[in-house]
């Protein structure tokens, strides 16, 4: 159980990073850490961290923009209600212009 906490511990480092009104997808996290287990596990983590306030899983959304961790909110509309107070427009749950809003994990080393 230790790597698994672990390896949470560095998907919720990242998280944290992850700007006011900007989004991120699990496959980049994943690939940022260099995690073989890749987005599946990220998105294992996003579902174990809605205990922890200071963990954003909001803004982890799948590679196509699509929020498909709602279900892991305390309502199906909380992930939307979220990101909307971000500025973050979502229509069939599906983040419009996701381009724009789309915050990339590699930016954490240009900012050092």
């Amino acid at each position: 159980m230790k790597a698994k906490e672990n390896y949470f511990d560095l998907v919720y480092q990242v998280v944290k990073q992850i700007p006011k009104g900007r989004v991120t997808s699990y496959g980049a996290i994943a690939n940022y850490l260099g995690l073989k287990s890749g987005a599946r596990m990220v998105g294992y983590a996003m579902n174990a961290s809605h205990s922890d306030p200071e963990v954003p899983a909001h803004r982890v959304v799948n590679r196509n923009g699509l929020l498909t961790g709602k279900h892991h909110f305390p309502s199906p509309t909380t992930m939307e209600e979220r990101l909307a107070a971000e500025g973050i427009k979502v229509e069939n749950d599906q983040i419009l212009d996701f381009e724009v809003h789309f915050w990339s994990p590699n930016l954490l080393d240009q900012e050092i």
